[in-house]
Parts: C-alpha cells; sequence; structure tokens
C-alpha cells in the first residue's frame, strides 16, 4: 500500500497517446463540471481529486498509500502558504469594514477628479491592483465594482470596468500566491535551476508590464468608447506606464511578493498629480445614473473558486448603506455595530448559478446627504492598513531579514511523511519535500500587520477576533476548492499524468510556444485562479518545454501571464460581478461585455510569448 513508486509515462500499452486519453480525465472531468454542469466549484475539486486517486492506482498502477498521500501533501500546501495568505489578507481588509474606515477611502478616491473615467482608472486599474497584491482570489471585483456603482457607474459598466481591470496585477496577486504556486509545481517537473519564484517573477515581469500600458486605454474605451480615449488617453498612458514600470523593477530588482503593491500605489501617485495640474474635459451627456445598489438579501449561495466573502464597504461615515457582494457570506453591508442585512430575511434569496431567473432586483437610491469633511487623521488612519503591510513586507525581505528567516527554526524543511516517489530518472522528487516558512510566510506577517492595524483602526480585541472567525466561516467553501485542486494537482504531478500530457503536447514541437499562453488561459477561465490554473498546467508546461526544446522558464511565465486573461470570463468572477450590481442570473450579458476584450488581450500575449521564444530571447532571464 505504501511501497515505493516510480513515475512513469505511457502505462497504457506503451504509448503516450493512448494513455493521455486516462491522463486528461480529470482536467477533462472539471471542466465539464465546472464550465458545463455548472456544479458548485468546492464539489467539482473534489470529484475531480477522486477521478485522478482511480487513475494514479488503476492506470499508473501507483500504490493507493501514495496516492493519498500525495493528495494530502497537496491539500496541505493549497491550506499554507496559499489559504493563509488570503485568509489573512481579507481578515485585515474586513477590520476596515468593521471600523467603518473603508467609507472614508472610498471617499477619498472620489475628491481625486469627479470624471467617472478617471475614477474608473484610480479604483478598479490602480485600487483593484492593491487589493489584488493584497488579497486576490475576487477580492477586487467584488470591492471595486461596489465602489463604482456608489459613484454613479451604471451596473453593466462597473461590473464590465472591474473585470477588465483585473488583469495585469492577477499574477502577483495575494503576495505572488500564483508565482509561489508555479515555483512549487515547476521544480520538481524539470531540472532547470532558474525555475524559482524569484526567476519566474522576474519572467512574468516581463510581460505583464506590457499589458499593463494597454488595460487603462481599454477602460476608458468601456466607459466612454472613442471619445475616452481621445479625452482621457493621457491619464490611461500615465496609469498604465507607470504601472508596468514599476511592476517590471519590483519583480525583477526589489521584491515578487510586494510587485502589485509597488505598482498599485506608484501607478495611482501618478495619476493623482496628473490630474493636480491636468484635467480632461468631461462631457455633459457623461452622465450618471442616480447611485443605486441592489436591496438588502439573504446571505449569498453562489461559492466562487477561488474567492472568499469579503464585506463591503460600511456606510457608517456617509449615511448611506453600500450593498456589497457576499463571495460566500453575506450579501449586504451595515455600519460596524449594527446587524448584518439579510441574516433573517431569506426573501430574494436565489442561485446565481443555477440558471432560475432570480426575481427582479429592487433598487434603492443612495440616500443624499452633505459630503463629510473627513479629518487628516481619518484618512491617515483609512490608509493605515496598507502602509503597514508595506512596512513589514519591506523589512521581512531585506537581504538579511529574509536570509535569517529562511533557516530553522523559522523555515523548516521535511519529506511528507510516508511519501516515496521516484521520478523518470530514478532519483526523489522534489515535490516531495515540504516547506514550513511558518515565520515569514506571508500570510503569517499578514496577521502580524491585522494585529497593527486593529490598534490603529482602534478596534478592540473582541471585534478583531469576532471578524477573524467570520472570515473562516465565509471562506469556507474557498477552502475546501482550493485544497482540493492543489490535491489534483499534485495527485497528477506525482503520478506521472502530468508527464504523459507534456510527452503527447511536446509533438506540437516549436509551435507549442505560441499555445503555451492559451492553456494557462483556459485553466483560469474555467477555475477562476491563476494559482489553481499554475498548479494544474505548470508541470505540464515546463515538461513539454524540455521535449520541444523550449525554455521552461518562458512556458511556465506564459502560463500564468496568458492565465491572468481569463480571469474576466471565468464563471466565478462573473458571479461575483453580477450578484455586486444586482444582476444575479445574468452573467451572460456581463460576458458577452468583456469576452471581445479577453480575446484581444490573449492574442497579444501568444505574440508575445512567440516573440520571447525567438527574437526578443534575451528578455528571458
Amino acid at each position: 500500500m505504501f511501497d515505493q513508486f516510480t513515475v512513469v509515462t505511457d502505462p497504457v500499452g506503451d504509448s503516450v497517446a493512448l494513455s493521455a486519453i486516462f491522463a486528461v480525465l480529470p482536467l477533462l472531468t472539471l471542466f465539464v463540471l465546472l464550465g458545463v454542469l455548472k456544479v458548485k466549484a468546492w464539489l467539482a475539486g473534489l470529484i475531480s481529486l477522486a477521478v485522478a486517486l482511480v487513475v494514479a492506482v488503476a492506470v499508473y498502477a501507483m500504490p493507493v498509500g501514495q496516492a493519498v498521500l500525495s493528495a494530502t501533501e497537496g491539500g496541505a500546501f493549497g491550506f499554507f502558504p496559499i489559504l493563509w495568505i488570503v485568509i489573512n489578507a481579507i481578515w485585515v481588509y474586513n477590520l476596515t469594514v468593521e471600523s467603518g474606515h473603508f467609507d472614508v477611502l472610498r471617499r477619498s478616491f472620489e475628491r481625486v477628479s469627479p470624471d467617472m473615467r478617471i475614477q474608473a482608472i484610480i479604483i478598479a486599474f490602480c485600487f483593484g491592483a492593491l487589493l489584488e497584491a493584497l488579497a486576490g482570489f475576487g477580492t477586487p471585483v467584488a470591492i471595486t465594482v461596489v465602489m463604482l456603482m456608489a459613484l454613479g457607474f451604471r451596473p453593466i459598466h462597473a461590473a464590465s470596468v472591474a473585470l477588465l481591470a483585473n488583469t495585469a496585477p492577477v499574477a502577483f496577486g495575494a503576495l505572488a500566491t500564483p508565482i509561489v504556486t508555479l515555483a512549487s509545481v515547476t521544480s520538481g517537473a524539470n531540472v532547470d535551476a532558474r525555475l524559482t519564484v524569484d526567476t519566474l517573477g522576474a519572467m512574468v515581469g516581463r510581460q505583464t508590464p506590457i499589458l499593463a500600458v494597454i488595460v487603462p486605454l481599454m477602460l476608458v474605451a468601456l466607459v466612454d468608447g472613442r471619445r475616452g480615449i481621445r479625452q482621457t488617453w493621457p491619464a490611461a498612458l500615465v496609469a498604465g506606464v507607470s504601472f508596468g514600470l514599476a511592476q517590471f523593477v519590483a519583480a525583477n530588482f526589489i521584491s515578487v511578493p510586494l510587485t502589485d503593491i509597488v505598482a498599485a500605489l506608484v501607478s495611482a501617485a501618478a495619476v493623482v498629480l496628473l490630474v493636480r495640474v491636468w484635467h480632461p474635459q468631461t462631457p455633459a451627456d457623461l452622465g450618471r445614473e442616480p447611485a443605486t445598489v441592489p436591496a438588502a438579501r439573504g446571505p449569498a449561495e453562489a461559492e466562487p473558486a477561488e474567492g472568499g466573502a469579503v464585506r463591503a464597504a460600511a456606510g457608517s461615515r456617509s449615511g448611506t448603506t453600500t450593498a456589497a457582494p457576499g463571495l460566500g457570506g453575506s450579501g449586504g453591508e451595515t455600519p460596524p455595530g449594527d446587524p448584518r442585512i439579510g441574516e433573517t430575511d431569506p426573501a430574494g434569496r436565489h442561485r446565481a448559478a443555477d440558471g432560475v431567473e432570480p426575481r427582479p432586483v429592487d433598487q434603492r437610491p443612495i440616500a443624499a446627504s452633505p459630503r463629510l469633511a473627513d479629518t487628516r487623521a481619518e484618512v491617515f488612519r483609512a490608509y493605515a492598513p496598507y502602509l503597514i503591510i508595506i512596512a513589514i513586507f519591506s523589512i521581512a525581505n531585506l537581504g538579511a531579514v529574509k536570509t535569517a528567516l529562511g533557516k530553522e527554526p523559522w523555515t523548516v524543511k521535511f519529506a511528507w511523511p510516508g511519501l516515496d516517489i521516484l521520478g523518470g530518472n530514478g532519483k526523489p522528487l522534489s515535490s516531495t519535500t515540504f516547506t514550513l516558512n511558518w515565520l515569514p510566510a506571508a500570510g503569517t506577517l499578514m496577521i502580524l500587520a491585522g494585529v497593527l492595524t486593529a490598534l490603529v483602526l482602534r478596534l478592540s480585541a473582541g471585534r478583531a477576533l469576532r471578524a477573524y472567525g467570520r472570515t473562516y466561516v465565509e471562506l469556507r467553501y474557498a477552502i475546501v476548492t482550493v485544497m482540493a485542486v492543489l490535491a489534483l494537482a499534485y495527485v497528477m504531478n506525482q503520478s506521472g499524468q502530468t508527464n504523459t500530457l507534456g510527452a503527447f503536447l511536446a509533438a506540437a514541437g516549436g509551435a507549442f510556444v505560441f499555445l503555451s499562453a492559451i492553456l494557462g488561459w483556459i485553466g483560469v477561465a474555467v477555475t477562476g485562479s491563476d494559482t489553481s490554473a499554475n498548479a494544474l498546467f505548470g508541470a505540464l508546461q515546463v515538461q513539454t518545454a524540455a521535449r520541444a526544446g523550449l525554455d521552461p522558464v518562458l512556458l511556465a511565465a506564459a502560463n500564468s501571464s496568458g492565465g491572468v486573461l481569463g480571469k474576466m470570463i471565468s464563471p466565478q468572477n462573473l458571479a461575483i460581478a453580477a450578484a455586486a450590481v444586482g444582476m444575479a442570473g445574468r452573467e451572460g450579458e456581463i460576458f458577452r461585455k468583456v469576452f471581445g476584450w479577453s480575446l484581444v488581450l490573449l492574442l497579444f500575449m501568444c505574440v508575445l510569448v512567440a516573440l520571447q521564444g525567438s527574437v526578443l530571447s534575451w528578455m528571458v532571464p
């Protein structure tokens, strides 16, 4: 049962092609359950994991014990460090909501510029990138779409803008969790010593920054068509270029986990400075809809594949109540200390993904109230959590500190108990070694940031702990989903199923360099997560690269960079956006609004990767 296992590539009739038919079954199961049958993400993940285990044991002759242990290691990696980052990052955000300071932050953005197109850049692109950097996993869309609605954006525009903006920063989201995952699954599948977090992050940092230059221009075009580009291109260009440059510099020379934080802050500062000396012509017909939000509903029942519950901006200071998406939690938002909307009233509840037409959403205008002049102290407290996070992570990434924390007892590496797997070369797989960096882990540092945030925002220990407990409850489905997908990836990688698919795809030869980004795009479009797509396809990319004579670093990075473009069309992100703007059940309308943009950007990325694999090979570290 626990006998040693050696990875094989062609267990069926000594044929890679025949073996690939079975090796693809777990992925095909996941895709069909999520994309066609619209099964809940956590359930789809568990079923697909079961299929992977059956294939590993029945087809690849992997001992049952080794297969189960492989799944447990993958599940453990899914929780630590991946979910450990997400849970604690969302807790920090929830603390700002609990104290009411998130609403102060929203008003400060509104005061920068009254032009909706500039607001789309600042909120959806710059602030959304910061949220992606800290939490990721659906959080930016959930929060920015509510803020845009509160500022008067039409529901369909708010959702589309938030989804389109959530592209360039995704690969470095949640403190570079997708890159960390990519490094973990690829380092054991290819002998190339460059498959590390730093090198892969540097490579992605030479792809997505070019994408970032284009996205703000697309945002203003989405809001106001060609006129938007003509009148606001200076702000869009400043935002994109400053973000791209900062992302490149941070990923290559500063810190991969801090990449999006640096880029978001630099981009936001550049746009704010620009609009102080330059003001776009705002057409009279660039009208706003009366700011409306969905009336209070019961707890949302749609569970995004990689999301967690995110409570929206509290309106306690502005006299308004802003409805928020409940990514597995409440669908409403109330001032701190008040009962949460919808906990006792189930009226209007429906599943966003069950295909049932929901009853019409009642709209209510946000109550008009005089603009409150927030004190400088309150504004500082609103920004304090993000400043605290930057300070903590900057210190942790200093050379001497980083080196010290990377040693025992702060970081412990050990072979996963009982797991005994050899690669085709007869050597133990490096992926069977688990790294428990309990102190320097990004999630642990986020806990420290959360404690300091609670002190600065003057939240009692009881309220902070209750918020922490709610975060776990609201993320329960996301926790199961992520752990199941990572367990699936480890079983496929360590049983040889991924090797088989890599050998089969290697038949495409040099043409695969153009297709590699598409593989990542498909993975994210189905799973809703760049982290999950990297876990599923990272090893496949580098194994195919080895067989086809391509650069593994380039293809691994292409998986992540191409994947970010599938984020806006993933059913999970669409469900988040639709629920937030009161269009649950009408995700298809939003999908049609953003699908073309996704394809255009994907084609751009495919061409860029192909060029980097040939005439621009000097760009590969």
